[in-house]
């Protein structure tokens, strides 16, 4: 028995199956997979910066934006569900390289959806900005991958962090003049990817989240697109880890950590391979082999309006797993112009490929490194069908998406 309002806000009903992960000190329940709660909206996969970590480095694939009547059937969709799902504009282009992202924004905020939105910074001028606190923005993520102008445009080329900076402080200002007294102010996140050449900056750009009053700080390990990025990885390949899947791990307990000097080296070197972390006992790392995107309830929508389950298999691509080049094939159930979303989200194939995700029983690509189909996301040693996701580094909590 659950209160109307948590059962509605939550989209849950009787009968749904939900989720249910214990442990001797805490009990968590999921988000019903069958329920969608985030939908990934690609407004154009072009860019106008070229990056050193971008998926355009290991793709040939053509560039283009969301058409009016593509927005129009997803806005339709989104329609029919309640409660709205919220709205998450990104995916591996610029969304304010695309002429009409304000209104696409306003489009979604008047039905009632929370939405957010991630840029590199580079366009937030004075009218854009103005434009997204007025059409009710709920977060707006930032990329940045250093805190020096130097390292900053060693990844992000093309781009000048004094520029960004620049604008994300005058959309702080502008949202102090613009936004009404009573109104939610605008969230703003900032997105970090992790590497060798940048994590030295990671203090300092924390430092400047707070002086920006940013509320969330994303960070994620660098996905390696190329050879050379396979070397700018902080973690070690999955391979040379040591550890396996199903290999016991001691249960580590930590206090309250005041200072990180307290924590054993073992803890930091090794911890994801050796133990279970927990702070103050609730887990630090919640297992693997769970897909982010299935249990938030998500769903993608390129910018052709093809809908992926993810913003992995949204594109085909080349990326490197354990040494070996392993392609990712693009998945997609369907089309939001030639069927509606609820259509799409609740056919038969989507709701057979989110329940074998949720039990993940995916051969274990990721860790093994000795077969020729762990170089590619088709049919897996286990007999799983295309795509397999035991290779995914998402599913291993690796690389991670706001």
């Amino acid at each position: 028995m659950l209160p109307q309002e948590v059962s509605t806000h939550y989209g849950l009903n009787p009968g749904m199956e939900l989720p249910l992960v214990s442990d001797e000190d805490y009990i968590l329940l999921s988000r019903p997979i069958h329920r969608l709660a985030k939908l990934y909206i690609e407004p154009t996969d072009a860019c106008n910066l070229h990056c050193r970590t971008c998926i355009r480095n290991s793709w040939d694939e053509p560039t283009g934006m969301m058409t009016k009547e593509t927005f129009a059937h997803i806005i339709a969709g989104i329609e029919e569900f309640s409660p709205r799902p919220s709205v998450f504009f990104g995916g591996f282009g610029e969304p304010l390289a695309h002429p009409e992202i304000l209104q696409m924004v306003r489009t979604a905020k008047q039905l009632g959806a929370s939405v957010e939105l991630i840029t590199n910074g580079t366009m937030l001028d004075a009218p854009t900005a103005r434009s997204l606190i007025m059409a009710g923005l709920d977060r707006l993520w930032v990329s940045l991958d250093g805190a020096r102008p130097e390292s900053y445009a060693d990844i992000r080329l093309g781009a000048r962090l004094p520029q960004v900076i620049s604008n994300l402080r005058r959309f702080r200002r502008l949202q102090g003049e613009t936004s009404a007294p009573q109104a939610p102010q605008t969230r703003l996140g900032i997105a970090f990817v992790a590497m060798r050449r940048n994590i030295g900056d990671l203090p300092q750009l924390l430092a400047l989240a707070q002086e920006l009053g940013v509320s969330d700080f994303h960070v994620s390990h660098v996905l390696p697109y190329t050879k050379e990025l396979e070397t700018e990885a902080l973690y070690r390949s999955p391979a040379e880890s040591g550890y396996r899947p199903g290999t016991t791990r001691i249960r580590l307990y930590l206090p309250w950590i005041g200072d990180s000097s307290f924590l054993p080296g073992i803890a930091l070197d090794d911890g994801c391979d050796k133990f279970h972390l927990y702070l103050t006992g609730m887990p630090l790392d919640n297992g693997r082999n769970r897909c982010p995107f299935i249990e938030r309830g998500s769903a993608s929508i390129a910018w052709d309006g093809g809908l992926s389950p993810c913003l992995e298999l949204l594109h085909s691509h080349t990326s490197y797993l354990n040494g070996a080049e392993r392609t990712t094939n693009r998945y997609v159930i369907g089309n939001v112009r030639d069927q509606s979303l609820s259509e799409l989200w609740n056919s038969p194939e989507y709701v057979a490929f989110r329940e074998r995700v949720a039990d993940f029983t995916f051969a274990p690509c990721a860790w093994c490194a000795s077969c020729p189909l762990a170089q590619e996301n088709g049919e897996d040693c286990y007999g799983n069908p295309a795509p397999s996701c035991g290779g995914c580094l998402w599913a291993q909590g690796l690389i991670r998406c706001p």
